[in-house]
């Protein structure tokens, strides 16, 4: 199996050369790890000491970033090296400024594998949540340096824990220690004989609550909003947008304003939503000069200041619940105390299920549900608060998991 794994491999390397040329995303993945090499030997000297992070994109850099920052508190001497697998991680965090280096992880060839361990020689190895990459993992282990996986997810239906999935559960076997989600993870892992293994919850609840720290505020929004009740709703994908360009258009009332940040901010795609709308619509990128007041929805066609925008919702919709990759991420607004409303598709996401279970967060299906939850909501001041607190109360009762990670990396490096 490792064999037909190295073939396979080598074959995607070619493979995504070809398809590069004709799709920007696959060009951004293949350009990005030419000079990875050459930019690693150029920041890391043989007597460094070094620590290294792999993300597989942004959402599992947000769960290793509070690791990440505590670990430059406890130890500023060390040069941090943080890898990602997808675009989409690396260039939105390629500048990340408590990073020495920020880098593309390259395919997991043998050849790879050994030359990235040799420049890098990191004193410990942390991958966040999941990728688990057999080569890397076993040059990694040949240098006897820990590895660990923080905000680990298992499920059955993985390799690791099929009759067929013993070549995978060796990879597994070079990880010093196991920092998992929730009891599922960890009963997987102990019935294919894991046991360093920490029930720790997910890093992410750190991360998303020392948001509340920051200035959240943004002079534009504040100007838009007013005191109108203000429904946002971030990440949306087509499927999202049809259901509020509907209600927006057909239930709206005045004092009712919409703040929408689609996951894709295409021109073409942007400008198809807001000809959809038949409410007087704003966008960012043409807001200066504007009377935003005057506006009932503001379209957001930029990138990085959903999370400050959330902070001034009354109900907040999170999008992607209707594509096959699930909702995007409901922990920020939860930690604004705001009222959830998702789409069906977010089985995946524990932290959805358990919003939704303590009665913070709302599931929809049809544009019907739609449109009556946020006709609920919007009506009744108490059921907002209601839901908020509970949204509070979850994010505060699920904290500490970066606190039990680094307490194992200060015994693990003594």
């Amino acid at each position: 199996m490792h064999f037909i794994y190295n073939l396979i491999v080598l074959l995607l390397g070619g493979i995504l050369k070809i398809v590069a040329l004709f799709n920007d995303k696959i060009q951004l993945f293949v350009k990005g790890r030419k000079n990875v090499f050459k930019k690693l030997k150029e920041e890391i000297r043989k007597d460094d000491q070094v620590a290294w992070f792999h993300c597989a994109s942004l959402g599992e850099f947000e769960q290793g970033r509070p690791v990440i920052e505590g670990f430059k508190e406890i130890y500023p001497t060390y040069k941090i090296v943080v890898s990602f697998f997808s675009p989409s991680g690396y260039e939105i965090r390629k500048d990340y400024e408590h990073a020495d280096v920020v880098v593309y992880l390259p395919l997991d060839t043998i050849k790879n594998a050994k030359k990235l361990v040799e420049i890098i020689h990191p004193s410990l190895t942390v991958f966040v949540k999941y990728e688990f990459w057999p080569n890397l993992l076993r040059e990694l282990n040949k240098q006897k340096a820990p590895t660990i996986l923080v905000s680990g997810i298992f499920r059955k239906e993985q390799a690791f824990f099929k009759n067929y999935g013993k070549w995978m559960r060796n990879a597994l076997q070079t990880f010093a220690h196991f920092f998992v989600q929730d009891t599922n993870s960890l009963q997987l892992l102990n019935d294919i004989n894991i046991k360093n293994v920490t029930l720790s919850g997910d890093t992410r609840f750190d991360r998303v609550y020392d948001i509340l720290k920051r200035d959240n505020q943004l002079n534009f929004i504040e100007e838009f909003k007013g005191d109108s009740y203000t429904l946002v709703a971030g990440s949306t994908w087509k499927e999202d947008e049809d259901l509020l360009i509907n209600y927006i258009n057909k239930e709206a009332k005045e004092n009712e304003k919409f703040i929408i940040a689609p996951h894709n901010v295409n021109s073409d795609t942007v400008k198809v939503l807001k000809e959809a709308l038949l409410k007087k619509t704003v966008l960012f990128s043409e807001k200066e000069n504007k009377e935003l007041n005057d506006y009932q929805v503001f379209i957001i066609d930029t990138v990085g200041i959903l999370t400050k925008i959330y902070s001034r919702a009354d109900v907040v919709y999170v999008g992607g619940g209707y594509t096959k990759s699930g909702i995007h991420n409901v922990l920020e607004p939860a930690t604004f105390g705001v009222p959830i409303v998702i789409g069906p598709n977010y089985s995946k996401f524990k932290e959805a299920s358990d919003l939704i279970s303590v009665g913070a967060c709302t599931t929809i299906t049809t544009q019907e549900q739609f449109t009556e939850n946020l006709i609920a909501l919007k009506e009744d001041v108490n059921l907002r608060k209601e839901r908020g607190d509970l949204a509070v109360a979850y994010i505060k009762s699920s904290l500490g998991a970066s606190d039990k990670i680094l307490k194992f990396i200060k015994e693990i490096l003594k």
